[in-house]
């Protein structure tokens, strides 16, 4: 009778042994292994390190053509206060040189008006226009990458620094001083190289406008409005370009 009782509590399925049967979790005292997981592959050309070789890159072209203004406008200048200053040393009080017949001559002149000797009641006032110039043209070399457009502006910024000089070194006073002019050609004006160099400078801008090109290096296409500023250079980070050196 014992036996039969032990049977039936320890058959499979009776209430007595359902607990039993319910699998138990084990707990397992092994170190979890922890997986490697793969690192991060650097970023492509679109990414953060392609931007910033872009924009290290503009950056660079950048400075060569700042250097490219300053030497162009450095030379400009130079060359016309040595001739100022060689003119009137030898020929200030003296007779005309002819250089090319009565076409061309030397003779010195002091201009308080403007290049070509305009606007001669105007002496401050070409003064301030002058050093406004200078400051426009250094506003503009901030974001200056083409190259024509710095050999452009070179020669403004030298010539404006040219007959800046004379306003404020030269008789009768300071932003009244008389600008030094000595090339006379016949029928036409009396200037000097930095009214030179301003007009040159002037002539190779407006070349420069007519072909679509800005100070930025880009190019601007008709009907299709050019990049500038901010969206030339996200541009640049999204598909960084080799940047072309003779613009």
């Amino acid at each position: 009778m014992y036996t039969a009782a032990e049977r039936i509590i320890s058959t499979s399925g009776s209430p007595q042994t359902q607990d039993e049967a319910v699998p138990t979790a084990r707990v397992s005292h092994e170190p979890e292994t922890v997986v490697d997981e793969p690192a991060a592959e650097p970023a492509g050309p679109s990414g953060p390190v392609g931007a910033t070789a872009a924009s290290g890159a503009r950056a660079a072209v950048r400075r060569r053509r700042i250097g490219v203004l300053l030497a162009v406008a450095l030379l400009a200048y130079l060359i016309d206060l040595g001739s100022k200053l060689l003119v009137v040393a030898r020929l200030e009080g003296r007779p005309a040189i002819q250089v090319v017949g009565d076409v061309m001559t030397f003779q010195v002149i002091r201009n308080p008006g403007a290049a070509f000797g305009m606007g001669q009641a105007m002496t401050v006032v070409f003064t301030g226009i002058a050093a406004a110039v200078i400051v426009v043209i250094w506003r503009i070399a901030r974001r200056l990458y083409s190259l024509p457009w710095a050999v452009a502006l070179g020669l403004l910024l030298g010539g404006a620094l040219g007959n800046l000089t004379d306003r404020l070194f030269r008789a009768p006073g300071v932003f009244r001083g008389h600008v030094v002019d000595f090339i006379s050609v016949q029928h036409f004006a009396v200037f000097n190289l930095a009214d030179s160099a301003i007009v040159c400078g002037g002539i190779l801008v407006v070349l420069l406008s007519f072909r679509g090109s800005n100070p930025d290096g880009t190019v601007h296409q008709p009907g299709k409005p050019a990049k500038t500023g901010s969206e030339a250079d996200t541009a640049s980070t999204d598909a960084p370009k080799p940047v072309d050196d003779t613009e």
